[in-house]
């Protein structure tokens, strides 16, 4: 037996066949862009601003290389695979917390399927729903002074005990981010890279530095940093 599944604009995104489930070319090629394009560039601010935010702060930059050196020692040249990245503990807290403060997608919309209540409102359905992360994760009741850059934060699971809709750098629920582990492992990757061979400083202060809210979170001047040998 065979079940289509349209996207609601007519187009057939997958079929159910024998309870299995089989994708369209349309759907496929919509995955395979987001993966190779889209992912690209959300990735590489979310690269640009941990090292700017690390290269601010000598301290988080110290733990960092401490925990890179007890990985990889003096080897600065070998591929790093799959048993480092679990490794690097404070490196992915270093970057969850960089993208609490600008995370790369700074907003998401969503399509209200039925009526709901939120507090004393009514969302009606048909409704369109905007969620600011960039706003949300500012929360003072869920992170203590929201504009300090803190990745100690991530090092217990405390916040998404709190809520697991406090934190969504990659959307949350049934239509998040279907490429966040891939970015997060390329992120870690490539900052460890920086971090085995480099000490990094910010020449900008934060306060300098000014965001701008568009498709992606970017600054809207270059975010300069200065590299030494380690």
């Amino acid at each position: 037996m065979a079940t289509l599944i349209t996207n609601g604009f007519g187009c057939t995104d997958l079929s159910v066949i024998n309870g299995f489930t089989v994708f369209q070319s349309k759907l496929l090629f919509a995955f395979a862009n987001d993966f190779l394009s889209v992912s690209q560039v959300m990735t590489a601010m979310a690269i640009s601003w941990s090292l700017h935010l690390i290269g601010l702060d000598p301290e988080v930059q110290e733990k960092v290389h401490l925990e890179i050196d007890s990985v990889f020692g003096d080897d600065k040249t070998r591929p790093v695979n799959s048993e480092d990245l679990k490794q690097l503990k404070y490196l992915e807290c270093c970057i969850k917390e960089a993208l609490r403060l600008f995370p790369s997608v700074p907003g998401i919309a969503r399509a209200v399927n039925e009526d709901f209540r939120m507090g004393s409102y009514t969302i009606p359905k048909g409704a369109t729903l905007f969620i600011y992360p960039f706003a949300l994760h500012r929360n003072e009741e869920i992170f203590s002074d929201p504009e300090v850059y803190r990745p100690e934060r991530f090092l217990t699971d405390s916040i998404s005990k709190t809520s697991p809709y406090a934190y969504v750098p990659f959307s949350a629920g049934p239509r998040n981010c279907i490429g966040q582990r891939f970015a997060l492992t390329e992120e870690k990757i490539v900052i460890a890279n920086v971090f085995r061979n480099f000490s990094v400083k910010s020449v900008d202060h934060r306060d300098k530095i000014k965001a701008a809210i568009e498709l992606v979170t970017r600054p809207k001047d270059p975010l300069r940093i200065s590299l030494k040998l380690r």
